[in-house]
């Protein structure tokens, strides 16, 4: 049933122009602000606990964060409407030569990207684009949610992997056809994840990038998705990366996930208000750190 209403809503957002979107999107975002009382105190603490701003700085800078999420919340409904011959009118591919002259390698590409700006849309611009891309997804806690959300994806040409054993084994597999594959890397990941510093504070970080790109040799490009001043979106992509393959292989992955939180940090450092603040990121205490497979047990500060 709510697949059906989403679908439904999907078609009348399509009829909008894209900056009646915009319109609508700061009037949920506003609405949405006041009413999560939980999602915006997090955020809020959040924030000042990273940036070391004051309670009103932090308070304006979350509303304009809630505002850009209920504009992209509009604008994934929005996406039947994306085509090749407009991808690039919504979303600039600056640096798009970067990520191809990456797939010249031939060893497939690690895509490093976050929670920041309308990260779908990063994808469908790639995709769009002609470039071969696939992501690894975690399922929404509504089916009817995760599954819109991929016919979406798919729609737009990107090929979905949901987290699973048998997922990864196709990721793996995408990779070594010369597909990109993208990764959203400032989640928590777990007690198996790497306890590194991320905004000022020990964090439990995806070591998934690292380990594809050191696995199969893959070069990893950081991507991101930044909206301007007038609504629209540009791309920001980072230079080329490659994971260090020493006998080491824990101190490989560690340094390198070193490296490329540190890539995520700075766009949000300098974007505060395009990263989703209330997600809880610190949710995973260096307590519970698990040794798992090849991840470094060792505690980092």
């Amino acid at each position: 049933m709510q697949y059906r209403l989403l679908k439904a809503f999907s078609f009348l957002i399509c009829l909008l122009p894209h900056r009646m979107l915009l319109f609508l999107g700061k009037g949920i975002g506003i609405l949405y602000y006041h009413l999560v009382a939980k999602e915006r105190k997090r955020a809020i603490e959040q924030m000042r606990a990273s940036l070391g701003n004051s309670e009103r700085e932090a308070q304006a800078l979350i509303k304009e964060s809630f505002i850009n999420m209920g504009r992209s919340f509009f604008e994934i409904l929005y996406t039947p409407r994306l085509n090749k011959k407009n991808i690039n009118f919504y979303v600039r591919p600056e640096g798009i030569e970067r990520i191809k002259e990456a797939l010249a390698e031939k060893k497939g590409v690690v895509i490093l990207t976050g929670h920041i700006g309308n990260w779908e849309w990063l994808a469908a611009s790639l995709a769009l684009n002609d470039i071969p891309t696939t992501t690894i997804v975690k399922p929404q806690p509504n089916s009817q949610h995760t599954r819109i959300l991929n016919e979406y994806r798919e729609m737009v040409g990107v090929e979905v992997f949901a987290r699973g054993t048998s997922e990864l084994v196709a990721a793996a597999r995408a990779l070594k056809k010369g597909k990109i594959l993208g990764f959203l890397a400032d989640q928590d990941a777990g007690p198996g994840g790497a306890f590194i510093k991320f905004l000022g504070r020990t964090a439990s970080t995806p070591l998934g990038p690292a380990v594809f790109a050191r696995k199969f040799s893959s070069p990893v490009v950081p991507a991101f998705i930044l909206r301007d001043s007038n609504g629209l979106h540009h791309l920001e992509v980072g230079e080329i990366m490659h994971c260090p393959h020493t006998e080491n292989a824990d101190d490989d992955l560690l340094s390198f996930t070193k490296q490329m939180t540190a890539i995520v940090e700075r766009i949000i450092r300098e974007n505060p208000t395009q990263w989703m603040w209330f997600q809880k990121r610190w949710n995973t205490s260096p307590e519970e750190q698990k040794i798992k497979h090849h991840v470094s047990g060792r505690r980092q500060s």
